[in-house]
């Protein structure tokens, strides 16, 4: 395979009311608003990206907030946990603050010398916090609901959920240069280069589970890195060369991205990690406005009357009180 994803670029779901997501992922969570534009080949919802101070690619979630979406199904065929990386010895903190928010939370498990707190957003998306052992160097984003020394560092994987692994696993291994690296029971794991925290995914074979429906509180998509434009036309044209059904490149304003669909049925997504969120607004700024990109921009005036007004934290770092 001549290329190789240096690990996960972004992760996008569906949710439902915008206001009840911002607060969740803002406040709850404590990660910072990157940026507020809209969904540019549905306008009328928005696009919400969630990550650290700057949005670097591997710690980003991303939201389409539908208010009335209808209710997805967790199934194969799907991205059905989405993982943060988390600081050692710091899931108790998690655990008890995410109680008190009112999260339903697991108790905590242990799987290749990792230690996992699982729980669900408010439209049931399933997510969990993992400790590495060897530790996270990210840089966190620090809040006051949620300091430093606990904070999340960035994705930490997905789980794809499939009724049989082969087809996957090729997909995974030739298609974007990942490795296997270990299997527990029906869990199998991969990752790009050297692995650890926003480098590995793991495929999850439930050949009787339902096929998951695509709507609130499932993902979308999951996205891999590239490193620039000319590698993903490669890329690109490699990919199609083997037979698999390759979007155009199209331009998400903030990288670039071309999409498929891995055998078990997820879409995957490869996104450049350049420009970057700061090439519309400073960096002390981000997430603050409504972006849009410059096709869009001369119907701004009919796109915000049609979205739900959102109530940010003025400096995008939440305070409140318990």
């Amino acid at each position: 395979m001549p290329f190789q994803t240096s690990g996960l670029h972004h992760v996008t779901a569906i949710g439902g009311d915008p206001q009840r997501n911002a607060d969740f992922y803002l406040r709850t969570l404590g990660l910072r608003l990157v940026k507020t534009t809209v969904n540019f080949d549905d306008p009328g919802t928005y696009h919400l990206y969630y990550g650290d101070e700057s949005g670097k690619p591997g710690t980003l979630l991303t939201f389409f907030p539908w208010r009335d979406a209808p209710s997805g199904r967790i199934g194969t065929g799907q991205a059905t946990t989405t993982s943060f990386s988390v600081p050692e010895h710091s899931l108790g903190w998690w655990k008890q603050h995410l109680e008190i928010s009112g999260v339903e939370v697991s108790q905590v498990t242990s799987r290749d010398d990792e230690e996992t707190l699982t729980f669900r957003d408010p439209d049931g998306l399933q997510l969990a916090l993992v400790a590495h052992p060897q530790g996270d160097p990210r840089d966190p984003w620090d809040t006051p609901l949620v300091p430093g020394e606990h904070a999340i560092r960035g994705l930490h994987s997905v789980t794809l959920s499939v009724s049989r692994e082969d087809a996957t696993a090729g997909m995974l291994t030739e298609g974007l240069g990942l490795s296997f690296s270990s299997q527990d029971s029906n869990r199998f794991r991969f990752s790009a280069g050297e692995g650890g925290p926003g480098a590995m995914v793991d495929v999850l074979v439930t050949p009787d589970a339902p096929k998951g429906l695509v709507a609130a509180g499932t993902v979308h998509h999951v996205a891999w890195r590239a490193p620039d434009e000319a590698t993903q036309a490669a890329w690109r044209e490699e990919l199609t060369g083997r037979g698999v059904g390759v979007t155009s490149i199209m331009d998400r304003q903030y990288f670039r991205s071309i999409y498929f669909r891995e055998p078990g049925g997820t879409l995957l997504e490869i996104a450049t990690d350049q420009p970057g969120f700061s090439i519309d607004e400073p960096l002390l700024e981000l997430g603050r406005a409504l972006k849009l990109p410059p096709w869009l921009e001369p119907n701004r005036e009919q796109i915000q009357a049609a979205l739900p007004a959102l109530d940010l934290p003025a400096e995008n770092n939440p305070v409140t009180t318990r």
